[in-house]
């Protein structure tokens, strides 16, 4: 029997095989876009300037829960800002694969947003549609705190994007593009509608089914009505494209709750049981669930889980899902194997907590086999 790092080796293979490929299949992308500020919050300074942050997520609670009644200070060092959205960093790593990419978003509405420029620089074509949303990202060792300010995105209208883009354009990019990712639909009021409009308007032209990547993005604070009829208009795109749904873990066990699939399989038959159970539910092509240390996917024959490449301490980890969604989609869209994607996914991942940069497929192809990176 194979090994993981055997399998791994093999993916690298392929991808530097196909490494060419990724350059003749057109992509679209959209429709959110954040200037994310990366923090941490401190925990004790000393005289000489230096500084620790606080570890964890449970650390901040006290020390937020130990001022109740009282008053505390609480200081924040900004590490870095960079682009942010599922959409821009999504797009990003595609645009490193090598893909040529058309990305519809929220990056500025006059003039592009200076964070954005590079990304922009890397893309065929770049349609903003409305000003860039803001995320301050306070970032522990075991997980982030995304606090942001989306009122922009409330605006983002189906009317909008046809105005900016043009109905003929809109229609183009939809024959034409291999791969279509329409992401962070929590965050876009009215995403449910633009996507009913893409359905009605676009998706019955397409000839060969593209793959369409749906991610709902941590949909706790919507409502489950607006969530039940999401999942209903993401399905019906299963008939002119292959859907995938990514999800993470708590994602994933939100969505199965809503669907009514029953505790056993929401639980007791394991995550890729349960991107199975959604999958069927859902009646669409895939499935993929992300968890920090492992992912999971179902399609219509099978279901797979493999291990990542988990770091303790990562150097940055806003973004590393969007990545892993990449990673995944790449090898879908190149004609790999649910098992190949996923080490894929977690290998683009991996990649990036480690260095908070996108990898090529030449990075890739070198990180999998032993998820180490070059001395």
């Amino acid at each position: 029997m194979e090994t993981s790092a055997q399998k791994r080796a093999q993916v690298a293979r392929r991808l530097m095989e196909q490494s060419t490929k990724t350059q003749h299949l057109p992509c679209m992308a959209g429709l959110d876009g954040f200037v994310d500020e990366i923090i941490r919050v401190i925990d004790k300074k000393k005289a000489d300037g230096s500084w620790s942050s606080i570890a964890t997520i449970a650390d901040f609670a006290n020390r937020i829960a130990q001022a109740a009644g009282l008053s505390t200070n609480i200081e924040l060092r900004v590490q870095t800002v960079k682009l942010g959205g599922n959409g821009p960093i999504m797009a990003n790593a595609l645009c490193r694969f090598g893909f040529p990419l058309t990305y519809i978003g929220s990056l500025g509405r006059h003039e592009i947003h200076p964070v954005f420029r590079d990304f922009v620089a890397r893309t065929t074509a770049c349609y903003s549609i409305a000003e860039a949303a803001f995320t301050h990202a306070l970032e522990f060792d075991d997980g982030k705190i995304m606090l942001g300010k989306s009122q922009s995105l409330d605006e983002l209208t189906f009317e909008d994007i046809r105005a900016v883009v043009g109905d003929d354009t809109l229609r183009r990019l939809w024959q034409e593009s291999r791969f279509i990712a329409l992401t962070n639909w929590t965050m876009i009021p009215h995403m449910t509608d633009i996507w009913l409009n893409f359905l009605q308007h676009y998706a019955p032209a397409v000839a060969d089914r593209p793959w369409l990547f749906f991610d709902l993005a941590d949909p706790e604070k919507r409502d489950r009505q607006d969530i039940r009829r999401a999942l209903e208009v993401l399905s019906r795109f299963q008939s002119t494209c292959r859907v995938i749904l990514g999800c993470n873990e708590k994602e994933s066990l939100e969505l199965a709750e809503i669907l009514d699939i029953d505790e056993r399989e929401r639980t007791q038959s394991g995550t890729a049981g349960r991107a199975a159970a959604l999958r069927a539910r859902l009646g669409i092509e895939v499935v993929v669930i992300h968890p920090v240390k492992f992912a999971a996917a179902a399609d219509c024959q099978h279901s797979v889980a493999v291990d990542g490449p988990f770091v303790a301490a990562p150097k940055i980890s806003t973004g590393a899902g969007d990545h892993f969604n990449a990673g995944f989609c790449m090898a879908l869209v190149l004609g790999m194997g649910l098992e190949e994607a996923l080490y894929c996914g977690t290998g683009t991942s991996g990649y990036y907590v480690r260095t908070a940069e996108s990898p090529s497929l030449e990075n890739l192809a070198a990180f999998l086999p032993g998820w180490s990176l070059p001395e």
